[in-house]
């Protein structure tokens, strides 16, 4: 049983990062970039006013009210490109280019115009109401970093710098395979002994939100053999496989035989974590195999802690897969001695600005109903029976 950082230091080691490719920018949102994105203008790339109103010179309003004769109008994407003279003021909009000459703008609420000539009712400091060219970025900076993921605004980024292509990386493709004769589909009505799949559901789900595509395999039942097939096949089409269920200690539990039969490097099969605790990583051929408890809360919990780490690190995601914050716990919760604990929870703010974690009330690794409303999982180190109210806890926030 090896501890959690070191499962993961494994997982690292092995998630090799994928090939990139080049798509048009309208398919670029929650893709990872695999450049640098480089500013090719100043931004903004000329003075730009910030008022309608006229652009002038601070020095013809010293004494106000001042008269000066309109001379032009600049407008967004139609300037004025003249050069505003002593005695002179230029029409301007919001957004257009600052002419030559003026060296502020003064809003039109505080002016009236009549036959060309504008009466300026209050003073302008040089500057003001203007955004100075190249203020918010200089060309051939760098703004845009690799290993980040596209957001919605940085979308408005790209295209404003030309970018109508952008190099990201793969898509890793995952496959989800669950295990166990007790499984029927979700459209099929369970026998006494019988549930639905649910897991695949789950982690095709999460799969999805760290930007991989997904092919839920046909369940796999407990027959070694049908197993071995499904495995055999998955590791040449797919980068990763996870497989939910048959990782423990039963006589039913043949993901592990199976793993072993086809020849695959086994790097680690059981974790110091609850829930969550048999839990496989290996590797058959190029593939990354993940042999995932069958309880909904652990597949959950497990899946979040390492396939979830794989599949950002071979998209060469920056951010850390999941980063830990400081909260108040608001109620005690109980430990394991031997195992860290990773268990639901919800966060809120309070009154105070503080983060607080409230601990889920559940049933084990297979509440699945309760864990549903979990936002992150609050972590009680291994050694701790319970940790009491008001405590400063870790937790990692759950994608989605």
């Amino acid at each position: 049983m090896i501890p959690i950082s070191e499962a993961i230091r494994i997982i690292l080691e092995q998630a090799k990062p994928l090939p990139t490719e080049r798509i048009n920018l309208s398919e670029a949102l929650g893709r990872v970039l695999a450049e640098e994105i480089i500013a090719d203008s100043d931004l903004p790339p000329f003075d730009r006013a910030q008022m309608d109103g006229y652009a002038v010179r601070s020095s013809d309003l010293l004494t106000v009210p001042a008269r000066l004769r309109v001379v032009g109008e600049s407008a967004a994407g139609r300037g004025w490109h003249s050069t505003v003279n002593e005695g002179e003021a230029v029409r301007i909009m919001t957004g257009a280019p600052v002419p030559a000459g003026s060296d502020s703008v003064q809003k039109v609420e505080v002016t009236s115009e009549a036959d060309e000539v504008v009466l300026i009712n209050e003073a302008t400091r040089p500057g003001q109401f203007i955004v100075p060219r190249a203020s918010e970025i200089r060309k051939g900076e760098k703004v845009l970093f690799a290993g980040e993921e596209i957001n919605a605004a940085m979308m408005a980024m790209l295209a404003s710098f030309g970018y109508a292509e952008v190099l990201v990386s793969c898509r890793p493709r995952v496959a989800v395979l669950a295990t166990g004769t007790e499984l029927v589909k979700v459209n099929e009505k369970p026998s006494a002994d019988q549930i639905r799949d649910s897991n695949t559901y789950s982690l095709s789900a999460y799969a999805q939100l760290t930007g991989a595509t997904v092919e839920r395999l046909p369940l796999a039942g407990d027959d070694p053999e049908v197993l071995k097939r499904e495995i055999a096949d998955a590791v040449r089409r797919f980068d990763v496989l996870v497989l939910s269920g048959g990782v423990s200690m039963g006589v039913y539990d043949f993901t592990k035989t199976a793993l072993h039969s086809l020849g695959a490097e086994i790097f680690f099969e059981r974790v110091s974590l609850r829930p969550g605790k048999p839990t496989v990583f290996a590797r058959l051929g190029q593939t990354l195999v993940f042999g995932l408890p069958g309880n909904p809360v652990s597949v959950s919990v497990t899946f979040n802690l390492f396939a979830r780490t794989a599949l950002r690190a071979m998209q060469g995601r920056k951010v850390a897969p999941m980063k830990e914050e400081l909260a108040v716990l608001e109620r005690e919760v109980k430990g394991a001695v031997e195992r860290a604990s990773y268990l639901p929870a919800q966060l809120e703010t309070d009154v105070e600005g503080r983060l607080l974690a409230k601990p889920l009330k559940w049933g084990g690794s297979s509440d699945f109903v309760a864990f549903a409303r979990a936002t992150a999982l609050l972590i009680v180190p291994a050694g701790l029976r319970s940790v009491e109210a008001g405590a400063i806890v870790r937790v990692v926030r759950l994608p989605g």
